[in-house]
């Protein structure tokens, strides 16, 4: 099934046909003309994924990346702090069980950065706020609560019933 992608007009009128890297600084440097207050939210109101909702939607997901990176790095501290001999076998036990668990969160994190970085990409070359599956706008508040999210809330709700009916098999 061919994935149709809605770009906004703006964009199409403002850039002409390049390469993906160029567009992304012709992005930025669009975006950087564009000065946002700090309580500025998306609205219904203005044409949907204009420069002011990619700006919005772009410093929210570097926030995101950046306050996982900065929990990483005070895990992977706390985690080296902790090398600590245990007397008793039961608080071994808990420490161990413990620092699986962060790890384990860890890991879910790093893979949640990936998809932060692809839609940032997605940002740059004009995708973003569309559904992969059907080329209709996401929505401002799916994107808002799910800075990352590909589909549609109706394309997820059959994505989501279609891998039930797979798994009860």
């Amino acid at each position: 099934m061919g994935v149709k992608h809605r770009k906004p007009a703006v964009k199409a009128k403002s850039m002409p046909a390049t390469s993906a890297k160029s567009s992304a600084k012709k992005s930025q440097v669009i975006a950087s003309a564009i000065i946002l207050s700090t309580d500025y939210r998306p609205s219904e109101t203005e044409p949907f994924m204009n420069e002011r909702h990619r700006l919005y939607f772009r410093r929210k997901l570097f926030a995101w990346k950046e306050d996982i990176i900065r929990q990483t790095r005070e895990t992977v501290q706390g985690l080296n702090d902790d090398n600590g001999q245990h007397a008793d076998i039961t608080d071994r036990a808990t420490s161990e069980t413990d620092r699986a668990l962060e790890l384990r969160a860890r890991d879910r994190q790093r893979k949640l950065i990936s998809k932060i970085d692809a839609a940032i990409a997605r940002i740059d070359d004009g995708s973003y706020g569309f559904c992969e599956e059907t080329g209709e706008p996401i929505g401002l508040r799916r994107l808002e609560a799910r800075p990352i999210a590909t589909l549609s809330l109706e394309a997820q709700e059959r994505h989501e019933r279609r891998e039930r009916v797979f798994r009860a098999d």
